[in-house]
């Protein structure tokens, strides 16, 4: 499952989830790195 997080106020990272964490964050990895998160809300147009 692709998920985004957002790392700092400005740089969002998009990759493949890896796993939840308990404290709400997200990590993906991208190519051979791994990036902690928050993850980005889903909106879904009826």
């Amino acid at each position: 499952m692709i998920k985004t997080i957002e790392i700092g106020s400005c740089v969002l990272i998009q990759g493949i989830l890896v796993r939840d964490l308990q404290n709400g964050n997200v990590a993906v990895r991208v190519g051979d790195q791994t990036f902690v998160g928050r993850p980005v809300p889903t909106h879904r147009l009826s």
